[in-house]
């Protein structure tokens, strides 16, 4: 597909999820841009018009004032005929209320409540969990005779297990949180989606809800040592904390908690098979280079693609005047491509010591697993390098057609262990 510089084309092209399935494509239009209209009002089909942010420096600022630029009423992009289904069927202004839709008082309310499961102290009483499910994936790769789709059979498992683990959803169940999760993030991706039926999607987030009042009713009768328990059983304005925001802070933990990771994982993998001298450096100096290749994995695959914040005042972004009420997008994939940020931004390379990758965001709303993701990540890649001696592409890797979140859907490989 060719370059697209002209609106409404453009507009309606970037945020086609069908477009996002071609990488390459996604990355030159943000290149140009960046270059040429970094801050560029989109009016496409179907939705509200915004603000199309995508340079770093302008969305970092964005991000860093958070009474300025609110998270609600528009988190997320969204057609505008879904937001009317929403309201007339559920007589609510969001599907789900979870972190993603909250700004402060509440925002810092509800993030504090399991904020210290995802710091320090915490993770590291979870290394030794995580290390031995990384040999267990490891082991199933070992198992599965030197063929396999990386995604389908180990980088959407791994994650997974972890997160539900931590959550104390027993490991039975966790077939059907991947598959609502595939509904959820994918609803635009013929592959994983329920249905192309928009009043369906309504009825992911009510299987997704049903599953969970049932946790927290499990969970208040007979605590845990797990994080279902501190949700169900959390305290808000001195009273239990409200259903709907239960049921939205448990699928914010539970989606995002395994979806990106795998994503990034399968994007890292796919980076070091791509750049055979990236792979050989790795494997010289596994943990010397560990912190940096992680970050780098991450930078590359950008899992979150978007988020969206709504001006509560006039302001300034990048020398463009932004007026009380307008939206704006903010390009993750994009920032993490910016040339005036990074150094040779299109090449992979794992030695990279810049730090500034974004894809967690920034401020008030940076991600609250980002910790655990690193740790989950920095395992697999220590098992796999000690373990697996060769691996190539055996296959044409495929990319979710969504424009939300996404990543590498499929990546056949093949591989010997040691």
């Amino acid at each position: 597909m060719d370059l697209i510089t002209q609106s409404p084309a453009l507009d309606n092209a970037l945020v086609d999820p069908s477009n996002w399935a071609d990488e390459r494509w996604v990355h030159e239009q943000f290149a140009w841009l960046r270059q040429h209209e970094p801050l560029k009002y989109l009016a496409a089909e179907g939705y509200k018009p915004f603000w199309n942010v995508t340079r770093y420096e302008d969305i970092k600022t964005i991000e860093g004032q958070k009474k300025v630029f609110i998270n609600d009423p528009r988190p997320t992009l969204g057609l505008e005929v879904m937001e009317q289904i929403v309201q007339q069927m559920t007589g609510r202004k969001h599907l789900v209320r979870s972190l993603v839709q909250m700004d402060d008082p509440d925002h810092m309310q509800y993030r504090m409540l399991t904020q210290g499961w995802f710091m320090g102290s915490n993770l590291r009483k979870l290394q030794a969990r995580v290390d031995e499910l990384a040999d267990i994936y490891i082991d199933r790769m070992a198992d599965m005779g030197g063929e396999c789709d990386f995604v389908k059979d180990v980088a959407i498992w791994y994650p997974l297990r972890v997160i539900m683990s931590i959550f104390g959803v027993p490991e039975e169940d966790e077939p059907l949180m991947l598959k609502l999760t595939q509904e959820l993030f994918g609803s635009t991706d013929p592959d994983v989606n329920r249905s192309f039926e928009p009043t369906e999607f309504l009825n992911v987030v009510k299987d997704f809800e049903d599953y969970f009042v049932r946790l927290s009713e499990a969970r208040r009768a007979q605590p845990q040592d797990d994080l279902a328990t501190i949700i169900a059983n959390a305290k808000i304005d001195g009273g239990q904390i409200p259903e709907h925001e239960a049921n939205g802070y448990y699928m914010i933990i539970a989606t995002a908690g395994h979806d990106t990771t795998s994503a990034s994982t399968a994007g890292g993998l796919l980076g070091l098979i791509e750049n055979p001298a990236q792979m050989t450096a790795f494997r010289n100096d596994v943990e010397g280079l560990m912190p940096t290749a992680i970050d780098e994995m991450i930078r590359w695959v950008s899992p979150v693609r978007h988020f969206m914040r709504t001006a509560t005042t006039d302001a300034e972004i990048g020398g463009q005047k932004i007026k009380a009420g307008e939206s704006m997008i903010l390009w993750y994939p994009s920032a993490n491509r910016d040339e005036s940020v990074y150094s040779d931004p299109e090449n992979f390379r794992i030695d990279r010591n810049e730090s500034k990758q974004i894809a967690f965001g920034f401020g008030a709303h940076v991600c609250l697993g980002q910790h655990l993701a690193r740790m989950e990540m920095s395992s697999l890649f220590r098992k796999l390098l000690q373990r697996v001696e060769h691996i190539e592409l055996a296959g044409e890797p495929q990319y979710t057609q969504a424009v939300f979140v996404g990543g590498l859907k499929s990546l056949p490989i093949r591989y010997r262990m040691k």
